[in-house]
C-alpha cells in the first residue's frame, strides 16, 4: 500500500489560494488549478519501498536472501582443541607467569604449587624402588638355594612374597606420579622436587584462569584453559523448517559481529539429531576455512546457506 505525503505548506498555499479567488470572485476556475497542482506535487513523491523482497524468520528473526537460508550463531573450537587444565592434587599456589591470552606450548608450566603430601609420594616411590631391588635379589637367591635343596621352601615362599608386595607399591608410586606429569625415571636421577610443576596439554592460549600466589587450589578444581585457535567451527541455530536445506558439505558465508562487511566462508560439517523440545531448534556445526588473528570462541555470527 503506498502513502502519499502532502507538504504543509503546498496545502496552506493551496487553501490560501482558494480563499482568496473566492473573495476575487474567481472561484471555480481557481479551484481546479489548486486541485491540479496538488495531484502533481502527490504523485511525484515516491511511495515507500516494498518489504515483499525480505523475509523475516519469525522465530529467529533472521533476515534471509532469496534462494538462502540465514542462521545465527556463535564460534566455537573442536573439544580436542580445548583443554582444561585441572589439578590431580591440591596445593598451594607457588609461582605462575601467565596472564589471560598468553600463548603457551605443550609441556609448559602453568602454575608450580606446594603440597608436603608431593613430596612425601616421590620419598615414597623412592624408598619402595630401593627396597624392591633388594628383596628383588633376596628373592632370587632363594629361589636358587630352593633349586638346590639348601633353603626351606618356608623362606623361600616369603621372601618372594615380601618381594611382590613391594614391588606393587613400587608401581602404585610411579603411577600417581605419571598422573602428576612426573616421569619416575627422571627422579631417580634428579632427586626429590620440591614444587609440583603444572603443564598445558597442547599448544594454545590461555584462557580462564582462576589462580593467584598464595591461593590454594583443591584437587580436580580447574586453573584455566588452554585453547588452540588452529581449527574454528560455527555453531549454529537452526529449525526444523530448515532441515531440508541442511546437507554435510554446502557451503555457508558467515559475517563476524564487529567486522564489518567482511564475509567469511565455511563448510557444513554436521546436522544436530536431536530438537530442543520447548524452542525446536537444533545445532549445525560449519568448518572455518579461513583462519583470522581476531577470531574467538564466542563471537557472534551470521550466516546463510544456499538452498
Amino acid at each position: 500500500m503506498k502513502k502519499i505525503w502532502i507538504p504543509a505548506a503546498l496545502m496552506a498555499l493551496a487553501a490560501c489560494s482558494m480563499t482568496n479567488n473566492a473573495e476575487k470572485g474567481q472561484g471555480d476556475s481557481q479551484d481546479i488549478t489548486a486541485r491540479l497542482a496538488i495531484t502533481q506535487v502527490a504523485e511525484s513523491v515516491p511511495s515507500e519501498p516494498s518489504v515483499d523482497s525480505v523475509e523475516v524468520d519469525g522465530i529467529s528473526s533472521a533476515t534471509a536472501l532469496p534462494n538462502h537460508s540465514s542462521f545465527n550463531g556463535i564460534m566455537v573450537v573442536p573439544p580436542q582443541r580445548q583443554a582444561t587444565v585441572t589439578l590431580t592434587m591440591g596445593g598451594t599456589v607457588h609461582a605462575t607467569t601467565l596472564l589471560p591470552g598468553d600463548y603457551v606450548k605443550k609441556g609448559s608450566v602453568v602454575v608450580s604449587l606446594e603440597n608436603p603430601d608431593f613430596i612425601t609420594l616421590q620419598q615414597t616411590y623412592l624408598d619402595a624402588h630401593a627396597q624392591t631391588e633388594y628383596l628383588e635379589a633376596e628373592y632370587k637367591r632363594q629361589q636358587r638355594l630352593s633349586e638346590q635343596e639348601a633353603a626351606s621352601q618356608k623362606r623361600f615362599q616369603q621372601s618372594k612374597a615380601d618381594y611382590l608386595s613391594m614391588k606393587s607399591r613400587l608401581e602404585a608410586a610411579a603411577a600417581q606420579l605419571t598422573i602428576l606429569g612426573i616421569d619416575p625415571d627422571e627422579l631417580l636421577k634428579g632427586g626429590i622436587r620440591p614444587y609440583l610443576e603444572v603443564k598445558s596439554p597442547l599448544n594454545g592460549y590461555v584462557a580462564s584462569m582462576n589462580l593467584n600466589l598464595g591461593r590454594y587450589i583443591e584437587a580436580g578444581q580447574p586453573v584455566c584453559d588452554v585453547i588452540d585457535k588452529g581449527e574454528t567451527l560455527l555453531c549454529l541455530t537452526a529449525y526444523e523448517k530448515d532441515l531440508q536445506d541442511l546437507e554435510p558439505g554446502k557451503p555457508v558465508q558467515f559475517r563476524v559481529n564487529g567486522m564489518g562487511e567482511q564475509t567469511f566462508h565455511a563448510t557444513l560439517l554436521s546436522v544436530g539429531q536431536e530438537v530442543d523440545a520447548t524452542s525446536r531448534s537444533l545445532e549445525v556445526y560449519a568448518r572455518v576455512k579461513e583462519s583470522n588473528a581476531r577470531f574467538r570462541p564466542g563471537m557472534y555470527v551470521s550466516a546463510h546457506v544456499e538452498k
